[in-house]
């Protein structure tokens, strides 16, 4: 007899967990927030899904309404080990292998719960000490002919080598750009293009001003005392990559923090043979989430979990690179 891993779990008590999430405080109406609620049975089919009625507005909700299991028929504890192996960085494919799913079944599945991860996660305020630097990931149009097509590419190559030098969202070599606080929490922007305008807005709405900034010698970041921080830069071109200023014997000038962020970056979409430029924003979110949290295996599923039926935070479209910047 073949041993099945879904079959491992209770259903029930995955929705008794979710339960405990969603409805810590006592459950309240959906629409319109009143605390007179009763149970009204269990949704049809779904008998561990808990129904409710409100005695003021008279409207019914249940526990899967609003969520980003709405609308679906997998069970819940499916949902779990889907996001269970996505903490693990599991690509899609073998996901799918694994709880014997079809593969567009699975990508669907994880698109939502990279999409409610980006949304819902909570994000800081870098301070004291924070470091910025770009890289260039190589992404396409997979699994989107039609654009590979107007791009003039033929649909299958072995590798996509994009174009040479810096690259923007146009030659299909989309530039990201990370901040991470020394010691502290990362955040990271998948950018159409790396200009002055376009990096501002998203340094000044995630560093705290007075901030002491290191960065390279890039001429981007030229402005950044302007824009109210302290900036200290190091020059890769002539072969510094860390400078002691203070004669302390601690070379404290660099941005070798950020740059081994791009390190777990570039080993954490690895396994995902080819993330399309589409989807860039979502997998880089969903890393700058697990990179934050600094949990892994069974100790990252609750706060995936958490985060998932967290109420959201901000719009995809915060993540995805603004077309008013242009190409």
């Amino acid at each position: 007899m073949e041993l099945n891993i879904v079959n491992l779990l209770d259903e029930g008590k995955c929705w008794e967990h979710l339960r405990s999430i969603r409805w810590s405080e006592g459950v309240y109406c959906l629409y319109c927030s009143s605390k007179s609620v009763v149970k009204n049975g269990h949704v049809k089919d779904h008998p561990d899904v808990c129904q409710y009625k409100c005695t003021d507005c008279k409207k019914r909700f249940n526990d899967k309404t609003d969520t980003v299991f709405s609308g679906s028929h997998q069970l819940l504890k499916v949902w779990l080990l889907l996001l269970y192996f996505m903490g693990l960085n599991l690509s899609n494919k073998q996901i799918a292998q694994e709880l014997n799913l079809l593969l567009k079944t699975c990508q669907e599945m994880s698109k939502r719960l990279r999409t409610q991860v980006c949304c819902n996660q909570e994000e800081p305020i870098l301070d004291e000490e924070v470091e910025i630097d770009e890289v260039y990931v190589v992404a396409g149009h997979k699994g989107q002919a039609e654009k590979v097509q107007a791009a003039e590419r033929q649909p299958r190559r072995r590798r996509l080598k994009g174009a040479r030098g810096r690259g923007t969202l146009a030659n299909e070599k989309p530039p990201i750009l990370g901040m991470i606080k020394r010691g502290g929490e990362l955040i990271m922007r998948v950018l159409p293009n790396v200009q002055q305008k376009t990096i501002k807005p998203v340094i000044t709405q995630y560093i705290a001003p007075n901030t002491l900034i290191y960065t390279d010698e890039y001429n981007i970041y030229d402005r950044l005392e302007q824009w109210g921080y302290e900036h200290k830069m190091v020059c890769h071109s002539k072969g510094e990559y860390a400078r002691d200023e203070d004669g302390d014997g601690f070379c404290e000038v660099h941005v070798n923090t950020q740059e081994g962020a791009w390190s777990l970056l570039r080993s954490w979409l690895r396994p995902h043979r080819g993330v399309s430029q589409e989807h860039l924003p979502k997998y880089v979110g969903f890393f700058q989430f697990v990179h934050n949290v600094r949990k892994r295996g069974k100790q990252l599923l609750p706060e995936l979990f958490e985060t998932v039926l967290a109420p959201k935070k901000r719009n995809l479209d915060d993540f995805q690179p603004s077309p008013l910047f242009g190409v």
